[in-house]
């Protein structure tokens, strides 16, 4: 690692040609990109292998990297198509991939290898035993997650030799990074594969009585801003500062830059502060908050009871009539400028470009801050109250000579030699990949061979349960499951070490270890699971890829994975196999045809599912003073949801089960060897799971209203 006082990388996003050239001009050090519909802004703009190339090409004459994020979960039936793209990009030079999917480490690693892999932000690197094990795994640099403190990246970076790289500027998330599963819940939109609708955005409403106000963005995050705390950052291990924002203007690119360049260059002092600041107040983002967690838990980065729109806010609406609409400006405005559209009742934004200015009767070409105007809204449906944002300027004349200073044309013969190279095709044949069909009548077939036929035959699922409280699991061992899961923490370990053992029911005891483990956390656990494994106790169930490290001799433990290792293809599985593991769960996002595809491909490893239960849709590190837990809330659709604290936890939880109990038939027909049926997050009474169980044996008449999540549906 170089020494604390180093410069650090300048790391820019850029989502179209206009925006890489504004990186590269305002004094980025390297550039990021996504790669063709195997990123995680997949709803954005899709550069050509041509685009690829020639940015590289640009880039590197210039001495700027450029990376490219593959950080989108790949479906089983999109692995030849990555594994062609691999072997293009192979021959294009890229100084890195940002990569999420564990199945696309091993594809890279085992053919690959001379491709340098980041580890994206949504693999979940919360402490230093992340790091290392990433490191182990080939990753020459780990994106760490957003919710780090100072303190604590200081601790990972003296523990681990590998790069590390943070967010210091942009758009944030409220939930960790790869355990968001709200998008998905609500729609099949998967924000792990890309395409987040970004429910957090959303106004909701708190339901039934209680204090504080109603409705509000309560998961709307302010957008981070670190300028002040660069040096501070870069002293305690960072390598690179990434500014997100691959679906921000060339515009807003160019100023954020240039803010953190002068930082970098020139230091700290009342003159830089002041010169960033006004290039970050031009780039029309968010609300600022700075530092987020990096000096611990914030007093205040949620602006509950304003849209968290970017650009900058117009006024509202005071009224629409033939299309046109009234506003008082807070902000200049001309004809060209790019405008957000905030519905306050749906919670949607439209996109448009201003074309016609109205004032008193007269078309301009602009107006001020404090004019009363209206603005011509063809075809789109507003209401008074509704909120306007710019969100870019009028593009000039010179930033559109610059985004043809790339010239793509110029390497399409070189891309379509490459394309015709076999070493793709080699590999694809090897691993069996792209045979899979779906037949007319549902069957899933591989090549001329029918793999699965869902002709239903009586389950053959063995059932897992799943708890937090240790005093349930006599009750729970009464309805004969195969395997019970306690989940660890320092409060289910106490109450557990005052519990009178029962011998039938600890041969079916799997210790469980939480998603979230942070480093003030680490010892307990290292000492939790050395005392358990010296009392005999070899079932584990591990939720990070990371917690191997805590067995020094894995050979001694029986491993199952939970579905936050976001199984969703069979080089994941192939993976976690050579790891050690036994058994795994699919991400609970999966449909049935992914699974099906992903467990045709098992060779030995046992496949499991989330059957029942309440998945935490938001898992987030923030507690504020706008949350009230135990309370319900809803969506502007009128879905319902209810907070919940847990531990260092804030979750986000669906009111209506997630429960696939009565098509157990369906689940065994994909090749799925077990279900766990969860109850970590819900207490149930005797009768509520003696209920659960009839459902199984389709003995409950009253059907309840549950949720299939994406099993019959179709991920996107």
């Amino acid at each position: 690692m170089p020494p604390s006082h180093a410069k650090p990388e300048l790391l820019a996003p850029a989502g179209t040609m206009a925006a890489f050239t504004a990186a590269v001009r305002a004094g980025a050090d390297a550039v990021y990109i996504g790669a063709p519909r195997l990123n995680a802004r997949n709803l954005a703009h899709h550069f050509s292998l041509e685009e690829i190339a020639a940015m590289i090409d640009y880039g590197h004459e210039a001495g700027v990297k450029v990376y490219l994020a593959m950080n989108s979960l790949m479906k089983e039936e999109e692995l030849p198509r990555t594994v062609e793209l691999l072997a293009l990009l192979e021959n294009l030079s890229p100084d890195a991939l940002i990569i999420q999917d564990i199945g696309l480490c091993r594809l890279i690693r085992r053919y690959f290898p001379c491709l340098k892999i980041h580890a994206s932000t949504l693999m979940g690197a919360h402490n230093s035993l992340a790091v290392r094990q990433f490191g182990e795994m080939g990753f020459s640099r780990v994106v760490l997650a957003r919710e780090m403190t100072l303190a604590e990246i200081k601790q990972i970076h003296a523990a681990n030799p590998v790069e590390l790289e943070v967010f210091v500027h942009g758009a944030l998330c409220f939930s960790y990074s790869g355990l968001c599963l709200f998008s998905s819940y609500c729609g099949g939109k998967s924000g792990l594969r890309g395409r987040c609708v970004q429910p957090c955005r959303r106004r909701y409403t708190w339901t039934g009585s209680g204090k504080g106000r109603r409705s509000g963005y309560f998961f709307s995050m302010n957008d981070l801003d670190a300028l002040e705390l660069v040096p501070q950052i870069v002293q305690a291990g960072v390598v690179s500062l990434k500014i997100e924002g691959r679906m921000r203007s060339s515009h807003y690119v160019s100023s954020v830059v240039k803010a953190y360049r002068i930082i970098i260059e020139q230091g700290i002092s009342r003159e830089t502060i002041s010169r960033a600041r006004k290039l970050v107040a031009q780039a029309m983002g968010r609300t600022g908050c700075s530092g987020y967690f990096f000096h611990g838990q914030p007093d205040e980065i949620i602006s509950a009871y304003h849209s968290g729109n970017i650009g900058l806010f117009l006024g509202k609406l005071t009224r629409i009539k033939n299309g046109w609409g009234a506003i008082i400006l807070k902000e200049s405005l001309q004809c060209g400028d790019r405008l957000r559209l905030h519905q306050e009742k749906s919670g949607e934004r439209i996109s448009l470009t201003l074309k016609k200015i109205r004032v008193q009767g007269n078309l301009r070409q602009n107006a001020g801050p404090g004019e009363s105007i209206s603005i011509e809204l063809p075809g789109i449906q507003a209401r008074p109250g509704d909120t306007l944002y710019k969100v870019d300027v009028t593009r000039s004349g010179p930033e559109k000579e610059r985004k043809n200073n790339i010239k793509p044309a110029r390497f399409k013969n070189k891309i379509a030699k490459l394309s015709k190279n076999n070493k793709s095709g080699k590999i694809i044949r090897k691993l069996g990949l792209g045979l899979h069909k779906i037949g007319k009548h549902g069957k899933v077939r591989h090549g001329k061979k029918k793999i699965q036929n869902r002709k239903l035959k009586k389950s053959a699922i063995r059932l897992w349960l799943r708890s937090p409280d240790p005093s349930t699991i006599a009750q729970l061992a009464a309805y004969k499951p195969e395997r019970i899961i306690l989940l660890l923490d320092q409060n289910s370990l106490k109450r557990f070490q005052k519990l009178k053992k029962n011998r039938s029911w600890l041969r079916l005891l799997v210790w469980g270890l939480p998603p979230v483990i942070l480093e003030s956390e680490i010892a307990f656990y290292q000492e939790a699971i050395s005392s358990l494994l010296n009392n005999g106790y070899r079932n584990w169930q591990i939720s990070h890829i990371s917690q191997l490290k805590f067995f020094p001799e894995t050979n001694r433990v029986n491993f199952s994975g939970d579905y936050t290792f976001n199984v969703f293809n069979s080089q994941a599985l192939a993976l976690l196999s050579e790891a050690g593991l036994g058994r795994v769960m699919a991400g609970v996002e999966n449909d049935r045809d992914n699974l099906e595809m992903i467990c045709a491909h098992k060779q030995g490893m046992k496949v499991g599912m989330m059957i029942h239960g309440l998945p935490p849709l938001f898992t987030s590190r923030l507690d504020s003073k706008h949350f009230q837990y135990g309370r319900e809330f809803a969506s502007p659709k009128g879905e319902k949801f209810v907070l919940r604290r847990r531990g260092s936890l804030t979750l986000a939880l669906p009111i209506q089960s997630f429960s696939l109990l009565t098509r157990l038939d369906e689940v065994s027909a994909c090749g799925v060897d077990y279900g766990v049926i969860d109850l970590s997050c819900q207490r149930l009474k005797k009768r509520e799971l003696d209920s659960i169980f009839q459902q199984i044996d389709g003995r409950e008449r009253k059907r309840r209203k549950m949720t299939t999540f994406n099993f019959f549906g179709n991920l996107s």
